[in-house]
């Protein structure tokens, strides 16, 4: 499989654009898994955005707190500092982000052209099942009523796809793979 998409209107001679996939969806939708397969599978640099929040973030989300849009804002924009970086280095990346809202999407998509969308999207239930059982984050599964809450399906206007997450990660990464080509 290779490890760069090369657009339609680049030349022979040309660098391949980078491509930015930002997988989304609420905690404990299989992000951090799905995007590690997907990093690993079309060799590009991956990230976790859990990893960019700042300790009082962190803080809020252990207390049972849910984050509002000031404390995400300067979040969102270093993830977008982020992925522009690595676009300007020639660099494909998978970015492991909850992207809830348009409006962070929006913020997200400020950092590079070649953003796409994996939202990975499944009934309430089987999130909640998988938040319960995991062990090691920081994110209870009393905040997933306000992530549900929260949740902007991607627009028709926004490039992205939606797969569902009941099947395990290799099927779910094989969808993504298909749906993006």
């Amino acid at each position: 499989m290779p490890s760069r998409h090369r657009p339609p209107e680049a030349g022979p001679s040309e660098r391949p654009r980078p491509v930015h996939l930002i997988v989304m969806g609420v905690s404990g939708a299989g992000k951090t898994t799905v995007g590690e397969l997907l990093a690993e599978r079309l060799g590009y640099r991956y990230a976790e955005a859990d990893e960019f929040h700042p300790p009082a973030n962190i803080a809020k989300m252990e207390h049972g707190t849910p984050l509002g849009d000031a404390d995400r804002l300067p979040w969102l924009e270093a993830l977008a500092e982020w992925t522009g970086r690595r676009d300007a280095e020639g660099v494909s990346t998978v970015l492991a982000c909850s992207a809830l809202k348009r409006r962070y999407r929006d913020i997200l998509r400020r950092g590079a052209p070649g953003v796409r969308f994996v939202h990975l999207g499944g009934s309430p239930e089987l999130i909640r099942q998988r938040i319960t059982a995991r062990k090691g984050h920081f994110m209870p599964a009393g905040l997933l009523d306000s992530q549900l809450r929260d949740l902007e399906p991607l627009g028709a206007d926004e490039d992205g796809v939606t797969v569902d997450v009941g099947p395990g990660p290799e099927e779910i990464t094989d969808k993504v793979i298909a749906k993006l080509r």
